[in-house]
């Protein structure tokens, strides 16, 4: 959010040395790097841009920040708070480091502050509700690796720790700077900020960087969100320390890829960077397979599964952000698209000289399931939307050209039958998925001009189902409700018994062959109201 003004070179910068606290607070003296806005400067800047719910929460950050002050110590915003301004975003997560104050007199102020939650242990971080969101306040710390387990780390708060020292924990130089919120001093001890401007990712300190694995995960999501370069000696680091990501609990993983997936400009760049760092061999090879399987030109011109892949995950990406598609919803999106041909490596076959990956679809859904779990995707809603979007991904391309290109009418119950055999998956989240797939792929030759070529941007399939689903209002709900009821059975006489499932089902599938009304079928019933129900339900399979 800093402009070009508001931040000086180096080399323009005065050298000034001061203390930033008495002699009792134990806080050396330190330089200040860069000048960013103060308080006042960056709250006009939140003004001009209309951003008033970030002027409440910032307002909130600096009263805080003002007490601290008081109370003889100093507030910084660190990490991805100081990231974010620099990089002209709204600041959305606050992270407040707080130096020179006992523990227990800072839980006292942020107790005056309202509502808190405390996680972890040792200080770690305390959440404190803001107006719109919440801001993380802890004390700088030192963590040491007991074991190879995600809790095997020996954690002490220190209040009297440098700003310096403070900052060499910190992942990659980019989020090692800290800033006076007040005064606008931007501490940049690891050119952190040179850095982010050259569009690289340089771990900060490599001693501290190997105590957490899943910095490994985090630098793969950052190349993918930002658009980075990761430096030579980070990227040996990270190979280096990649087995040891085996030892980490498996809901770690899960934030990780949510950030890869979700907030990543091009998702691609992140993959294709897991693979390059040995992640995937690692820890999924259900994924290396991908690189190893060919795919038929006239269809995937692009070349194997795994370019594939990732064309048609940046694709995914877009097409939620087209409409507007987020939290689990998008997620799942993005899961199912990214696995929707793990089935191809063990369904690839050559025949009459072309590749063919006939079954591939439901082939796909065991190594899905292993790698939803191997990422901590446990959430069962999730996983079995997943896996029905995997198996039926190619279902709108099929029945379009059934009807399009065969002639073969597709009646409005097999919509309704696709709409209930996808539950708890929608028609519309098999259409997106499936139109990643068919637009990621490419570049084709065009047939009228061979000098040329061209990438799909239409998707006539999905559009049609989407249609046909819409008018029969099947499109977004998770089940369709049967022709027939229960209710509509006792209304008509028949007493309660399992013979009602028998009927509502072999109405449910004459509904699919045929187009046959809901009042046609009750008059069906009506009809043969003194047969039992078993003879109706034959009468239904018959016809």
């Amino acid at each position: 959010m800093l402009k070009e003004k508001d931040i000086q070179p180096r080399a323009q910068v005065a050298d000034i040395t001061e203390a930033m606290f008495d002699d009792k607070e134990n806080i050396n003296a330190r330089e200040v790097i860069h000048k960013g806005m103060n308080a006042e400067e960056y709250f006009w800047f939140l003004n001009a841009n209309g951003l008033f719910e970030d002027m409440e929460n910032f307002k909130f950050v600096v009263d805080f920040c003002e007490v601290i002050k008081k109370q003889g110590g100093r507030a910084l915003m660190v990490g991805g708070s100081v990231r974010d301004e620099i990089m002209k975003k709204p600041i959305k997560d606050y992270d407040l480091e707080v130096y020179g104050l006992d523990p227990e007199l800072l839980r006292e102020i942020i107790s005056d502050f309202g509502h808190t939650k405390e996680t972890g242990s040792a200080f770690a971080v305390i959440k404190l509700k803001a107006p719109h969101g919440e801001v993380d306040v802890s004390l700088p710390r030192r963590e040491s690796k007991t074991g190879k387990g995600h809790k095997d780390f020996a954690i002490s708060a220190d209040p009297s720790m440098s700003i310096k020292e403070a900052a060499s924990r910190r992942d990659f130089t980019m989020n090692s700077m800290a800033k006076d919120p007040l005064t606008g001093e931007i501490f940049d001890y690891f050119s952190g900020m040179e850095d982010l401007q050259n569009g690289i990712l340089k771990v900060t300190d490599s001693e501290k960087f190997v105590e957490d694995p899943l910095r490994v995960l985090r630098a793969v999501q950052f190349i993918g969100r930002m658009d980075l370069m990761l430096e030579d000696e980070s990227a040996n680091l990270i190979r280096k320390i990649r087995p040891e990501l085996k030892y980490l609990s498996k809901e770690r993983f899960t934030a990780e890829w949510e950030k890869l997936l979700l907030r990543s400009r091009q998702p691609s760049l992140a993959l294709r960077s897991a693979m390059e760092l040995g992640i995937f061999h690692e820890m999924h090879p259900e994924v290396v397979a991908l690189a190893r399987t060919p795919q038929e030109a006239d269809w995937h011109p692009e070349g194997d599964v795994w370019t594939h892949t990732l064309m048609a995950v940046d694709k995914a990406a877009n097409i939620i952000k087209e409409n507007g598609v987020t939290g689990d919803d998008a997620f799942i999106i993005m899961l199912a698209t990214f696995c929707h041909d793990f089935g191809k490596p063990a369904t690839i076959k050559f025949e009459n000289g072309r590749v063919r990956a006939l079954g591939h679809e439901e082939a796909g859904v065991e190594p899905t399931g292993k790698f939803l779990t191997e990422i901590g995707v446990e959430n069962l809603k999730i996983r079995k939307t997943v896996f029905k979007l995997v198996a039926e991904h190619l279902r709108p391309i099929s029945l379009y050209n059934s009807e399009i290109r065969h002639n073969q009418k597709v009646s409005d119950g097999a919509i309704e039958k696709l709409a209930k055999d996808l539950a708890p998956a929608t028609i519309e989240q098999l259409v997106m998925v499936s139109r990643a797939d068919k637009l990621g792929r490419g570049p084709f030759v065009d047939k009228n001009d061979p000098e040329k070529s061209f990438m799909p941007k239409e998707y006539p399939a999905g559009d049609w189902l989407l249609e046909r689903a819409r008018n029969l209002r099947v499109s977004s709900k998770e089940k369709p409700k049967p022709v027939l009821m229960g209710r509509d059975l006792i209304q008509l006489g028949h007493k309660p018994s399992s013979d009602f499932g028998l009927l509502i089902n072999a109405v449910d599938n004459l509904r699919t062959r045929k187009n046959i009304s809901r009042e046609e079928v009750l008059e069906i019933v009506r009809e043969h109201k003194e047969k039992s129900l078993a003879e109706i339900a034959d009468i239904f399979n018959k016809v």
